[in-house]
């Protein structure tokens, strides 16, 4: 009997995380009865580091450096991560092999359930004051701009984590990204699906990454067909916007990009932390020149005035 050929993919711990990468061990093992896949779980600087808001923390690949360490060391073959998490510059040796479909790219907003029914309907009718929960100076930016009376604090903990805190009383709403309520079937959960208009996302929302060795031909002979060519062609148009404006995944930085008919159209926003000032910017053109649009999307940001806040907040 053949010994089956075992393929090691490198993960956070989360539910969520554990999620998505069983989603691609299930994607392998499907179209190749002959490789046994295995989870190994690790744990991450931003896992660890619970009780500060992740902006504070600094650095980039607080998800993703232990990830990668263990890719580089040979002691995993590859590594599910969420687009979000991925800083632009990857280690030498270490590429995206594929970014698989992506699933709602957008924010949601969860409150309090009373008697079956949401205690708040939806984002307009957040009361004054309202205390709102994020772990994203990104939301924060964009609500308070369109809602300087919000109360709005750090929140952060996985998925169960920050629901529970909301359930508990200590927030009026969270938002979280839509893509992993609906992954983790909470989706009834959701009271309002926030669009774009009125919270851009986050670059690499909703998509997920796989990442590995470049010189390992067998696994990105594997990974290929894990590739969602409109996902990746948007994905890769948005973190060439944030590559360009150097910034990591804890800045007032959001763009999203979508095919529509033969056309690329990519939007992207810069904002202060009070919310008072949002530098907004957007660009249309062909897929193929993903990157070179998000990278003129990034130079008509930093040129409206967005080189001046995010010198403040890196400065901050």
């Amino acid at each position: 009997m053949k010994t089956k050929r075992k393929v090691i993919i490198a993960t956070r711990g989360s539910k969520l995380a554990l999620w998505q990468a069983e989603w691609v061990k299930a994607r392998i093992e499907k179209g190749h009865p002959d490789i046994e896949v295995e989870l190994k779980k690790i744990k991450t600087t931003g896992d660890m580091i619970l009780d500060v808001p992740l902006a504070k923390v600094g650095g980039k690949g607080l998800f993703v450096k232990e990830i990668e360490d263990a890719l580089l060391k040979h002691r995993a073959d590859l590594a599910v991560h969420s687009m979000k998490d991925v800083p632009t510059d990857l280690p030498e040796g270490l590429h995206l092999a594929a970014i698989c479909k992506r699933e709602d790219p957008r924010d949601a907003l969860i409150t309090q359930i009373q008697n079956s029914k949401f205690k708040i309907q939806n984002f307009k009718s957040l009361p004054k004051g309202a205390h709102v929960g994020t772990s994203s100076l990104r939301r924060i930016c964009q609500l308070l701009n369109k809602r300087p009376d919000l109360k709005i604090t750090q929140l952060r903990g996985n998925l169960d984590t920050r629901i529970r805190k909301l359930d508990e009383g200590q927030f009026d709403a969270i938002i979280l990204a839509a893509a992993g309520v609906k992954r983790l079937g909470l989706q009834k959960r959701i009271t309002e699906i926030l669009e774009p208009e009125t919270s851009l996302p986050a670059i690499g929302q909703g998509a997920v990454g796989i990442e590995c060795r470049v010189d390992d031909a067998f696994m990105n002979r594997l990974l290929k067909k894990l590739d969602h060519k409109a996902t990746s062609v948007c994905v890769k148009a948005e973190r060439a916007c944030l590559k360009k404006l150097e910034g990591g995944c804890q800045v007032p930085i959001g763009a999203f990009a979508r095919l529509a008919e033969d056309k690329l159209l990519i939007r992207g926003l810069v904002g202060s932390l009070d919310g008072k000032t949002l530098i907004k910017a957007s660009k249309r053109g062909r897929p193929e020149d993903a990157e070179v649009l998000g990278t003129k999307l990034a130079e008509a940001l930093l040129a409206g005035g967005a080189a001046k806040i995010l010198a403040e907040v890196y400065g901050g």
